[in-house]
């Protein structure tokens, strides 16, 4: 990932300052913040999450996963927040990858736009970095009113014999 320098960010909500020229106020001359590839995930799945039409987040496999993980004791919401979610971290910039399961009937067009514009806010605004990239993988629908969501629809019988 390169370090691509953008127009200076708009004052911060929590009212410090960023450095002018695109900086990051991650890195300044009193030190240097570092956030771990999973704070970045956890935000970025959150985000997501909170856009209406999002039903699941992670391909297949990793649905079956975490439905195995949530009956365990100890889970919380937060172990699986990150699930279908992957990030490319660096001092200034971060690129996020989606994997998302769809409601039938949402624009997954509008959707993918609503996903994209609330992950870039909540992670510029929480963290600070730069997000260069939310890259959306739609992996399935879920239609309402089915029993599990990952299993396969049953196939047609065969004509031939």
């Amino acid at each position: 990932m390169s370090d691509v320098q953008a127009a200076p960010a708009p004052p911060s909500p929590t009212g410090i300052e960023r450095p002018a020229g695109g900086g990051s106020a991650l890195v300044t001359s009193q030190g240097r913040t570092s956030i771990a590839d999973s704070v970045v995930a956890k935000i970025a799945g959150l985000a997501a999450r909170e856009i209406s039409g999002v039903h699941a987040m992670g391909a297949g496999a990793t649905r079956t996963f975490g439905s195995i993980r949530e009956i365990l004791p100890g889970n919380t919401d937060a172990r699986t927040a990150s699930q279908g979610v992957k990030v490319e971290v660096g001092e200034r910039q971060a690129a996020i990858d989606l994997d998302l399961v769809v409601e039938y009937g949402v624009a997954i067009a509008d959707l993918a736009a609503a996903v994209r514009k609330n992950v870039i806010e909540r992670l510029q605004r929480m963290t600070g970095l730069e997000v260069t990239e939310v890259n959306i993988n739609v992996d399935d629908i879920w239609i309402p009113g089915s029993d599990t969501e990952d299993e396969p629809t049953p196939a047609a019988p065969s004509r031939v014999q």
